[in-house]
């Protein structure tokens, strides 16, 4: 198992102290943060100064992006395709009651009760950081389990390679599903040992509470190395499956997106240059880093993978 570094990993009352220490030094509205990495004029950055001052922090040392700015600018296209219109359409979208089918080539299928899984697999929080293939990014405390227990708990059959994920599929809550222009429902993948990578998370909250429908509640994937698109939100279906799935986004723009859509700064997307990047609530840009920082945990998974031919 990859041993996570320790400040990635807060017991839940250092992570009270902290929201606590938050909340003194009046975090607020995250607007105008939303407004820079848009491209608008950035504004100055408190909220920031107050996560970094509180030491909740990813293991880099980077701050952890305001609670408003994670919840409030969202890519989710089956409500908008505009990222901060994401919150108000799905304010009323239900997460209880909520089932999600473990299936495909295993030896123990089973359908679990939302509940169910808070309560088999011991929650524990991760701050990673969340790279977007649009080239913005955030650092996000996120509260999860790693998948790799639900997928040992499944029991996949030898002839398993992949696992694909699919978002629900209710038109009558989410609007964006009229677009004809994607395939729905979402759907996402992983090879089977990327999904065993201890970093591939289960996730049920941020910030210490339950996840918001606008970040994919009640249950979504967290794959820390790869671009955001690959953290599927709202997961109702998970099979084991022998041939390398199709997901949305290869469906829609194959030029585009490929299966793998690891972090790689090496290999600009068409219309995006990977090189560097905007950290939502930070003036300028920074540098990429291969595999989102991440490479000493993942690069064995790629050994002599082209990683430009496999994007």
């Amino acid at each position: 198992m990859i041993k996570i570094p320790s400040s990635e990993i807060t017991l839940e009352h250092v992570y009270l102290s902290r929201r606590e220490f938050l909340k003194q030094m009046g975090i607020v509205t995250a607007t105008s943060l939303i407004l820079s990495a848009c491209g608008a004029k950035p504004a100055a950055t408190p909220e920031t100064e107050a996560g970094e001052a509180a030491g909740l922090t990813d293991e880099l040392g980077d701050p952890a992006t305001p609670y408003e700015a994670v919840t409030g600018y969202n890519n989710y296209y089956e409500f908008s395709t505009d990222k901060e219109s994401v919150a108000p359409l799905a304010k009323d979208f239900k997460t209880s009651p909520w089932t999600v089918e473990v299936g495909g080539l295993v030896n123990n299928p089973k359908t679990y009760d939302i509940d169910d899984i808070r309560k088999s697999f011991d929650q524990e929080e991760r701050i990673y950081r969340h790279r977007c293939v649009e080239a913005w990014s955030m650092v996000i405390p996120w509260q999860g389990f790693p998948l790799a227990k639900l997928l040992k708990e499944a029991d996949p059959k030898s002839e398993a390679k992949f696992v694909r994920f699919e978002t629900l599929y209710d038109s009558e809550q989410m609007p964006g599903l009229s677009s004809p222009w994607y395939v729905w429902p979402y759907a996402e993948g992983l090879r089977l040992d990327e999904a065993m990578n201890d970093l591939a998370l289960m996730v049920t909250g941020l910030y210490g509470k339950d996840l918001l429908p606008q970040n994919g509640a009640p249950l979504r994937l967290a794959v820390p190395w790869k671009y955001g698109f690959k953290s599927i939100k709202s997961i109702v279906k998970i099979d084991l499956v022998a041939e390398m799935p199709t997901s949305l986004w290869m469906a829609a723009a194959p030029n585009e997106y490929g299966f793998y859509a690891n972090v790689n700064p090496e290999v600009d997307h068409p219309r995006w240059s990977q090189g560097t990047e905007r950290r939502i609530g930070e003036l300028g840009r920074r540098k990429t880093l291969k595999f989102n920082g991440y490479e000493e945990e993942v690069t064995s998974l790629y050994d002599g993978l082209d990683l430009r031919a496999n994007y």
